[in-house]
């Protein structure tokens, strides 16, 4: 199998994840507001795909005060914009970009009972995606590739289905 990513770098969690989306959000001119560093806390904190309305609740109940789901969407939009997050098309929900100082066109494998989502960097399949698109007269802006199935947890707390199923 080939390596995940032309070059390496490390997934953050915690403070430094926040400092790292704080550092790039600034880098392209925009302000790192209170309610911006609330909705990216319980984007992070999530564990899984969340979509604006979660993030909404989170952040209300974090602040305690109703925040509207339209301005976390308007939130989340610049997020996305500034590879701060991504959006995981098929469950329309978002997750923190791990590393936000990196571009990448993004493999996500999203598991049909738990909502677990894992996210890998692979610019060579990306680049067959996108060069495919433009071989068929396509101008490819993103390609979004997901692969739904169950992840290893939740393959190994179910039995195997029965052969020819």
């Amino acid at each position: 199998m080939p390596a995940a990513s032309a070059h390496a770098h490390a997934h953050q969690q915690g403070a430094a994840l926040a400092d790292a989306a704080r550092a790039a959000l600034e880098a392209r001119g925009e302000q790192w507001t209170a309610l911006r560093a609330s909705v990216f806390a319980v984007l992070s904190d999530a564990g899984r795909p969340a979509s604006a309305y979660d993030v909404a609740d989170g952040v209300s109940r974090a602040e305690d005060r109703r925040v509207a789901a339209n301005s976390v969407y308007r939130i989340l939009d610049l997020f996305v914009a500034s590879n701060l997050a991504q959006r995981i098309e098929s469950a329309n929900a978002y997750i923190a970009n791990p590393h936000p100082g990196c571009v990448h066109d993004c493999i996500f494998l999203v598991c049909d009972r738990c909502g677990a989502t894992l996210h890998l960097d692979n610019d060579r399949v990306a680049a067959d995606v996108r060069d495919a698109a433009a071989r068929a007269g396509f101008a490819p802006e993103r390609p979004v590739i997901e692969v739904r199935g169950l992840c290893a947890t939740c393959r190994a707390q179910s039995p195997e289905p029965a052969a020819g199923r």
